[in-house]
């Protein structure tokens, strides 16, 4: 079978760091290749040389050859980096899909199926909001639906299960499968190796930016490491309340009206508890964080610190009241100014929030990334330089300069390897304990709830299905 594209060995250094060296790669039609290594190992460098992109200042050796300019479809780690945020989901799609002519009811049929194809079940709902009024794993999928228009031969997939509940997981899974079945050649970078054995035809294992095996996915990729914390559900529930939400009732701004996405939600959190919130894609889980931390305004009901109300928009809370409560985005790249470097950024937060001196708050810093495993010579770079999983750990970090009160984690560990995982469960655990930190923590990743949670809260279309 005759390949559509290949990068051969390929190096990528920034401001003399190697971020890959000597790495191989080909992709071959109706064929999935999985990249598979822990944060920081060169999956997405390899994966984006594909569409020609890499970190700015990179100096790159080595060939790549694709079909052609537009012949390479990217779906990344955090989708709405490719959403407009002005755009609605439905305008976007429609303008990809015209590019094919036809007629007005063709062009939505083309959208339409694409949207069926990558597991969206109600089409006329996704095409109608914003990406910010889209969950994690809807936005995901839209973005699979984009590349399918788009006709490309080859498609790159950066973690597409990321921050996916069990259902929503294998639906992508299954549209990939399909996206091969057409003849597309993917590749697929990825964490989850459950989701790499049941897909990849080959397997490329990185690490530290070198290959280190290859060959068939079912040969070279050993069992999954199961963590071997211990639970922390059913333990006993810390007493009092530091945050609590009372009947929070959110909404949704449309051109059509406001749309509900939480009913009548009551939950309360103890200093030092952690609560996880789960539920399917879409649930609610991410507008319900959003409202406890002032970056969602549109609701009704109460969201209270030490019994007080807390303003509902960001904008309207004092500095002791932002700094109180604390948001850990599900994608950090979009949290962070991509020309300024990770470690001003996680500093600033100290100076902002705690009037700290710049000394002091570049001290802690360098102190608190440490402690995360990220050293003060890779954050002195600019994002574009970090991993996902780096980046991810430097957001924990900037939040926790903050010396929140409550701390709101939106799918942190979402496409993390189990080694960083496991040190990020552990340096939250130690948190909850030294400083008796509220977390809440917003997750499909079962493994993580059960290492941390004390209660798990479900949610489903917006209700609260139980909490325990």
């Amino acid at each position: 079978m005759n390949p559509v594209a290949e990068v051969e060995d390929l190096r990528v250094e920034v401001a003399g760091r190697v971020l890959v060296d000597g790495v191989s790669l080909t992709a071959r039609a109706g064929r999935i290749t999985a990249l598979v290594g822990p944060s920081g190992s060169g999956k997405s460098t390899t994966g984006r040389a594909l569409l020609g992109e890499f970190p700015a200042g990179s100096v790159v050796h080595g060939r790549i050859r694709t079909p052609g300019p537009g012949s390479v479809g990217y779906v990344p780690q955090h989708p709405a980096a490719v959403l407009n945020p002005a755009r609605r989901a439905g305008a976007l799609l429609r303008d990809i899909a015209a590019r094919h002519g036809g007629t007005r009811r063709e062009i939505l049929g083309r959208v339409e199926h694409a949207l069926r194809r990558a597991q969206l079940p109600d089409p006329e709902m996704v095409l109608r909001r914003y990406p910010h009024q889209l969950s994690g794993g809807q936005q995901q999928r839209v973005v699979i639906a984009q590349a399918l228009l788009l006709g490309a031969e080859v498609i790159v997939a950066d973690e597409p299960t990321t921050g996916q509940d069990p259902a929503t997981k294998q639906g992508i899974v299954e549209a990939l499968a399909d996206v091969a079945g057409q003849g597309i050649a993917l590749v697929l970078l990825s964490h989850d190796r459950d989701v790499v054995r049941q897909l990849a035809d080959d397997a490329v294992v990185l690490r530290a930016g070198r290959v280190v095996d290859r060959g068939p996915a079912d040969l070279v990729l050993p069992a999954p490491r199961r963590p071997a914390r211990p639970a922390r559900r059913g333990a006993a529930r810390p007493a009092g309340t530091r945050v609590a939400l009372r009947e929070l009732a959110a909404r949704h701004r449309t051109a059509h009206g406001t749309v509900p996405v939480l009913h009548g939600i009551t939950l309360s959190v103890a200093p030092g508890e952690c609560l996880a919130v789960t539920g399917r894609s879409g649930s609610g889980k991410t507008t319900l964080g959003r409202c406890l931390a002032g970056l969602h305004s549109a609701y009704d009901g109460a969201v209270l610190l030490d019994g007080a109300p807390l303003p509902r928009s960001l904008r309207s809370r004092s500095r002791t009241e932002l700094a109180a409560v604390q948001y850990v985005f599900q994608d950090p790249k979009a949290a962070f100014d991509e020309h300024r470097p990770v470690l001003d950024q996680v500093a600033r937060t100290a100076v902002r929030l705690r009037g700290a001196d710049r000394d002091t708050a570049r001290r802690t810093a360098v102190r608190t990334l440490g402690e995360l495993g990220l050293t003060e010579e890779l954050t002195l770079r600019r994002p574009g330089a970090l991993s996902g999983g780096e980046l991810q750990r430097a957001a924990l970090a900037r939040a926790l300069l903050a010396e929140p009160e409550v701390l709101v984690c939106d799918e942190i560990t979402a496409g993390l390897d189990a080694v960083t995982r496991d040190a990020i469960l552990t340096h939250l655990a130690a948190l909850q304990e030294r400083r008796a930190l509220s977390l809440v923590l917003i997750t499909h990743d079962g493994m993580a709830a059960e290492a941390l949670a004390h209660r798990t809260a479900v949610l489903d279309s917006g209700r609260l299905v139980t909490c325990r």
